[in-house]
């Protein structure tokens, strides 16, 4: 029978239970649940995200947090000269100038982001310094590099010969207010096949994680539009456009045209429409609508991608137009990159 004594006891248990946090129960949650959750991952834009990924899940295969891990993976392209749209190497704006924006997000909220920042080759770390050492969330242009070299950030010159000379030859048939998509224009008669959205044109890597424990944290960071006027700012280092973290719902980040990607606050909107209901891709998509629908005529001769995770563990993504894709790293497979669907 079971007598008050034995109640008394299990009632005791049970309170003990609920006491317990729940990074405490995440720790204890049998493997075979726990992975239903397709814990850990990590994706991001374009095809340099495999690379990017790659040492991204060297901290989140070791039990790392996801935040550790979105830092540490777009060091990868920040340090690549090659890249000519992300960190050392990126192309200048029209005054010669290599300047950076980047944001983080964390699974608790928190953010920090660098605007127009010059001399620094990982601007992603000063965004987390910003996050943590200080009461704002974005510093910009002077200030962030006087913050940066007081947090022992070494100054460098951004600017290598191979984007210096590209940025020459474009000084040879420029004009003072920057053409929408500008870069494009390097290659339109030397080759077409480098037109928006495709492996030869891509600019932001925008990156999101979720950690063993289910948490997730994204980063994004870039050069900008390449020969852009000094002193503009797009959507990378904008919490809400560039990157957007809730962490009972899921994340999201964009790549692209910042400037329409803040006129509709995209990575807010996609996290928000998948709170209601839709999946990262359908999320993706209906933002990417937004665009089109409010600037038909030039939605045709720019690039927009969106790239969104939910808290299952679910991936998607959606462009304007083709060529836009993404990678993706977990337990199963570290190099799988997939062609994001378009509308155009």
């Amino acid at each position: 029978m079971f007598n008050r004594r034995k109640f008394i006891k299990a009632s005791a248990l049970s309170a003990g239970l609920l006491a317990i946090d729940k990074s405490s129960i995440a720790n204890v949650i049998p493997n075979e649940e726990r992975k239903t959750g397709n814990f850990p991952i990590v994706i991001s834009t374009w095809d340099f995200g495999i690379a990017a990924n790659a040492d991204a899940w060297k901290v989140l295969s070791s039990g790392g947090r996801a935040l550790d891990a979105v830092e540490q993976g777009v060091w990868v392209p920040e340090a690549d000269e090659h890249n000519q749209s992300v960190g050392y190497g990126g192309l200048p704006d029209r005054d010669g100038h290599v300047t950076l924006d980047a944001c983080i997000m964390d699974e608790l909220g928190n953010c920090g982001a660098v605007l127009a920042l010059e001399h620094i080759k990982h601007p992603i770390s000063v965004a987390r310094k910003v996050m943590e050492k200080t009461p704002h969330v974005m510093l910009a242009g002077d200030g962030a590099l006087q913050f940066a070299l007081e947090q022992g950030f070494k100054k460098e010159n951004l600017l290598t010969p191979a984007s210096e000379k590209a940025w020459k030859e474009w000084l040879k048939t420029a004009k003072y207010a920057p053409v929408m998509n500008i870069e494009n224009k390097l290659y339109e008669k030397a080759a077409p096949q480098k037109l928006p959205g495709n492996q030869y044109n891509h600019d932001t890597i925008g990156m999101l994680a979720i950690d063993a424990k289910g948490n997730i944290s994204g980063a994004c960071t870039t050069s900008g539009m390449a020969y852009k006027l000094h002193g503009r700012i797009g959507d990378s280092p904008i919490i809400g456009a560039g990157l957007y973290v809730d962490n009972e719902v899921g994340g999201a980040t964009s790549t692209g045209v910042g400037e329409e990607v803040v006129r509709n606050v995209g990575s807010f909107l996609v996290v928000e429409l998948m709170r209601q209901g839709y999946t990262p891709e359908a999320a993706c998509k209906e933002a990417v609508m937004r665009i089109i629908k409010k600037k038909p005529e030039t939605a045709k001769n720019i690039q927009v991608g969106f790239l969104a995770i939910n808290k299952k563990g679910e991936y998607g993504a959606y462009a304007i137009q083709q060529g836009f894709s993404y990678a993706v790293c977990n337990a199963e497979k570290q190099d799988l990159l997939i062609k994001g669907k378009s509308y155009y």
